[in-house]
């Protein structure tokens, strides 16, 4: 909903990455990652936050839930993490002369 529905322009680069749902089902804390530096990452949190009860709503229409939980947006720090695991993996390969 967030990459093809949402239209804000300031929603552009964000993915969401990870999705933490209490154990209680009341709060989802839910992190994106967001290309450009601290200003667009700020942008992009405070359309979330604006898009909350939106998307609160259409989740609980789309997948017929009783009670959906509270969505809690926040930058993930580690967004890059990922690649940078692949990029070291890869390069231990090519000097051990592995493909």
């Amino acid at each position: 909903m967030i990459a093809f529905e949402l239209e804000d322009p300031r929603l552009a680069a964000v993915n969401v990455s990870e999705v933490h749902v209490s154990p209680d089902a009341k709060y989802a804390r839910v992190k994106v990652s967001v290309q450009g530096g601290d200003r667009e990452r700020a942008e992009a949190i405070a359309a979330l936050e604006h898009a909350r009860h939106y998307l609160r709503h259409e989740l609980a229409f789309r997948l017929t839930l009783r009670h959906v939980p509270e969505l809690h947006f926040e930058p993930d720090r580690n967004a890059g993490a990922d690649s940078r695991i692949d990029f070291l993996i890869r390069r231990a390969k090519r000097s051990r002369g592995e493909n």
